[in-house]
């Protein structure tokens, strides 16, 4: 959402003359587009703030006496704004992720000769997205598109509704032209966005709503998008139609990233997530049914207050139940503001959630790398989305998102090429592109199979 968020930015601030650069040195004004998730993501503002404070001293101080504005956005702006503009009085400007599009103004006011600093964290009554102006430059081969905002979920853990306000779903009309837009100027694949993007409800062109099933089927009919991704969904908003569309859209790809969070019964309570695992077991088996090559990411917190052995020790089942391709784990980090962060007496010990984490990271670390070695020696269609890290070498994504280098021509470079693939690693994979006479050979995409988890890695926990 913030790759997104900075791109739009950007595009505002276009007409007032700015283009980005590549670092801060010599810029006339730097914005850092901030994440309140975790807790590090609040500590690295106020360090990167230091670093730019003497490069904003160093341009006073020149001959030009030039004046750099700072500027600090997104969730941490606005959970934190005052505090901001407290311990940093060089600051120039602090705002939250719905007011990008009045940046105009307050860039102006900033601009004064008065040096005025702006804190502006309202939640508009317009939506931003009404007054974003056109997309200033390609989005590039693979893209974001936001689609939904906000939450209403009230998760015990979590800061979105309170950084990123009530759920919010864009007119489809207005989504639609976008990726149109999108596509026409070389996007191939579009990664749809919403804080919890399958709670998409919006307003339809002929009257009524629609869900993200049919969104994505009307963004599958554009010319030119072949490829279709969406993140981050929550279980309980999983309906039948969007299951239904993995199986019956083609350009929708068999990789989603479904946050349970845990395995344990009592702390999802806990967390206000309103669903079980039990739910959550029976819902990849439709999934799974309506697409069998599906493969699967989430996100897992340990040592959430009053987490037990028992507790973990079902998040630890509920893995090796499932099987992940990949997923994303987290020691439980206290967000100010939210109703967890009070239940000082159930806090769990640091030591106890380091070994917790080790042991959910090494189980999901193998299924992992059991995911990419059961992709050796099949062929995939491989996106090339970018460079690669070496000369004559390019990046692109699997359809399960896994990285895959290749060496090709770059005249490659934004197609969809067959790759045989030829060794996995941790991360990534690698493989040979299949070719005849310097022409792509075209033809079925072959799935990898579902790695192997009927003998998952072991792992001991105390019940």
């Amino acid at each position: 959402m913030n790759v997104y968020d900075s791109a739009r930015m950007a595009d505002v601030l276009a007409p007032l003359g700015y283009q980005p650069v590549e670092a801060p040195e010599g810029a006339d004004m730097v914005i850092l587009n901030t994440c309140h998730i975790r807790e590090k993501a609040s500590e690295k503002v106020f360090s990167e703030l230091g670093r730019l404070r003497l490069e904003k001293n160093r341009q006073a101080t020149d001959e030009d006496g030039r004046r750099m504005i700072i500027a600090v956005a997104g969730c941490v702006a606005q959970a934190e704004g005052e505090e901001i503009m407290a311990r940093a009085p060089f600051v120039d400007m602090v705002f939250g992720p719905q007011t990008y599009h009045q940046l105009p103004e307050m860039v102006a006011r900033a601009s004064r000769a008065a040096g005025e600093r702006v804190l502006n964290t309202d939640f508009p009554v317009e939506s931003k997205f009404d007054f974003l102006p056109g997309e200033s430059a390609d989005a590039g081969v693979s893209a974001f598109l936001s689609v939904q905002e906000g939450c209403d979920k009230f998760c015990t853990f979590c800061v979105v509704p309170y950084t990123r306000g009530a759920e919010f779903s864009r007119p489809a009309a207005q989504i639609l032209a976008e990726a149109r837009r999108m596509a026409a100027s070389g996007t191939r694949e579009i990664t749809l966005l919403g804080q919890n993007v399958n709670a998409y409800h919006g307003d339809s062109p002929a009257g009524g709503t629609w869900g993200l099933g049919r969104l994505i089927r009307e963004v599958a009919a554009i010319d030119g998008v072949e490829r279709i991704r969406y993140t981050t969904s929550h279980p309980r908003d999983m309906d039948d139609d969007l299951i239904a569309a993995h199986g019956e859209v083609p350009q929708l790809m068999p990789f989603v990233h479904l946050p349970v969070q845990s395995g344990s019964d009592r702390i999802l309570a806990a967390m206000n997530r309103k669903h079980t695992a039990d739910d959550y077991r029976r819902l990849i088996d439709r999934m799974r049914a309506a697409r069998p090559d599906l493969a699967l990411s989430s996100d897992f917190i340990v040592g959430f207050p009053g987490e037990r052995d028992a507790d973990f020790a079902e998040t630890l089942r509920l893995v090796t139940d499932i099987g992940y391709a990949q997923a994303y784990s987290f020691k439980y980090s206290a967000r100010p503001g939210t109703p967890a962060a009070g239940l000082d007496d159930a806090q769990v010990p640091e030591p106890v959630k380091n070994e917790r984490l080790a042991a959910l990271q090494q189980l999901l670390n193998a299924q992992q790398v059991a995911f990419n070695q059961a992709c050796v020696g099949r062929v995939l269609p491989v996106l090339l989305d970018r460079s690669g890290k070496r000369p004559g070498q390019l990046m692109g994504r699997s359809p399960f998102m896994q990285s895959v280098p290749v060496a090709a021509p770059q005249r490659l470079a934004g197609t969809v090429v067959d790759v045989r693939i030829s060794a996995a690693h941790a991360n990534s994979l690698a493989g040979e592109p299949v070719l005849a006479d310097g022409v792509t050979v075209s033809g079925p995409a072959a799935p990898a199979p579902p790695a192997d988890f009927s003998n998952p890695p072991a792992w001991e926990a105390t019940a």
